[in-house]
């Protein structure tokens, strides 16, 4: 049994090992501990039933199939992306490096209020007119 600081007493879940708490809100307390991505690729039938459960899921047998083989392939995926070395990678918030393509703020004339207006189809006291919408006094 470990101690979380923030969820008190945690306990291994059947069939996983114990090795991270679940991430949950602060009101919820939890008492297991989240699967890690080791070993995950026998995902089986009864295990997508119990996630179905909990998401108040009504799946059907062909559906329960399909995400049992669909989600294994994800998690196979995750446990190759997870063997990968990344401790010389620094974090990053986007792949690619972002740069703000913005011309530069420079005042310059504008068009002339009185000939917009003009134009406009309803004008009253050099603004524009428009249809009420909220019935306010």
């Amino acid at each position: 049994m470990r101690s979380h600081p923030l969820h008190g007493s945690l306990t291994a879940l059947p069939g996983y090992p114990a090795t991270r708490p679940f991430a949950c809100s602060p009101r919820r307390r939890v008492t297991g501990l989240a699967p890690t991505l080791d070993g995950m690729s026998g995902l089986t039938r009864a295990d997508v039933e119990h996630v179905a459960q909990l998401a108040r899921l009504a799946l059907s047998d062909d559906e329960i199939e399909q995400f049992t083989r669909e989600l294994t392939v994800i998690l196979e995926h995750a446990d190759q992306v997870a063997a990968l070395d990344t401790a010389d990678v620094p974090p990053t918030a986007h792949p690619l490096p972002l740069v703000n393509v913005v011309r530069r703020d420079e005042p310059r004339s504008s068009l002339d209020r009185d000939e917009v207006l003009a134009m406009a189809p309803a004008a009253e006291d050099g603004r524009f007119r428009v249809p009420r919408i909220l019935d306010a006094p």
